[in-house]
């Protein structure tokens, strides 16, 4: 009796355990694991209250990219309740660099109908390989474009080479999440792409309640090739003999540093319809990197 008793107890005690590590809806609070052969070199675990650490991210400001409608603002993310939170947001205001008759799309908006955030790393925290893990959790509502990315430290976009962990939006209007590695051609702002989606019909059609759920983006880089998964499943392979830029050089044998931001709009679909605030949450990043034998 007294073994069954144990024995039961054992059980439970590992189930319980289990859940409490492997909840998908719920920020995973359990110190980061450890991979073989590899080094934490960085993580970052979002569990304080308020702004983000400044000595680890900094803010952009403003129109940014792609003719997407939001604003960026660094009050639009926030640490709570073990997340990096992002939220989208319908406001209005004026915009401060309207200029009138101005051909540009960052200058010709008199107002700002849409705020979010845009977090990232430069000139504070890069990389030179290794393994990126971040856990989050997206809002596929209509107009939602969030990105878990990287860019090199040196040469203009695209020579300086861009890694998409993630990115969630609707081409040709069919909401899907997507895998991408971008570097340089010998027309300038040009990019050479390769690009995977996974539709959400398809993710759903496995589990019902895939969105509602945190997941694990993760890209495998070393000095071959830069591989893309989700929770496990291998989206994006690119070898690195395939990234050369035009003149030469490879993006993706330089320092990366990371950015996350929740655009609205553009490739994210018309959200005048959608319900606010739109949320991002990030419930942590975490770097490893090879140990040195040497």
């Amino acid at each position: 009796m007294k073994f069954l008793l144990a024995l039961t107890i054992f059980f439970l005690s590992v189930t319980f355990a289990i859940g409490a590590t492997i909840n998908s809806y719920t920020p995973d609070s359990s110190q980061p694991k450890k991979v073989a052969g590899m080094k934490l070199v960085f993580n970052e675990e979002f569990n304080y209250e308020g702004s983000p650490d400044p000595k680890i991210w900094s803010f952009e400001t403003g129109f940014k990219r792609n003719e997407e409608l939001q604003w960026y603002q660094s009050k639009n993310a926030s640490c709570k309740n073990g997340c990096l939170v992002i939220e989208g947001k319908k406001e209005s205001f004026p915009n401060a660099n309207y200029v009138p008759d101005s051909k540009s799309w960052y200058t010709n908006r008199k107002d700002v109908n849409y705020t979010s955030a845009s977090l990232n790393t430069a000139e504070k925290k890069s990389w030179l390989f290794g393994r990126f893990e971040v856990r989050a959790r997206i809002d596929t509502t209509m107009g939602s474009w969030p990105a878990i990315w990287t860019l090199g430290v040196s040469k203009e976009w695209p020579s300086c080479g861009e890694v998409d962990m993630l990115e969630f939006y609707r081409p040709n209007g069919v909401p899907s999440i997507l895998a991408n590695v971008a570097s340089g051609t010998n027309i300038r702002y040009k990019g050479k792409w390769n690009s995977v989606k996974k539709t959400l019909t398809s993710l759903m059609a496995k589990d019902k309640r895939w969105s509602e759920k945190f997941h694990i983006w993760c890209m495998d880089w070393n000095k071959d090739a830069i591989k893309l998964y989700v929770d496990g499943e291998l989206l994006n392979t690119t070898l690195l003999t395939e990234t050369l830029n035009a003149d030469g050089s490879n993006p993706f044998l330089q320092p990366h540093y990371l950015l996350l931001n929740l655009a609205l709009g553009a490739n994210g679909g018309d959200p005048g319809q959608s319900r606010f605030p739109i949320t991002f949450e990030v419930d942590y990043v975490r770097i490893y990197q090879q140990i040195d034998l040497k």
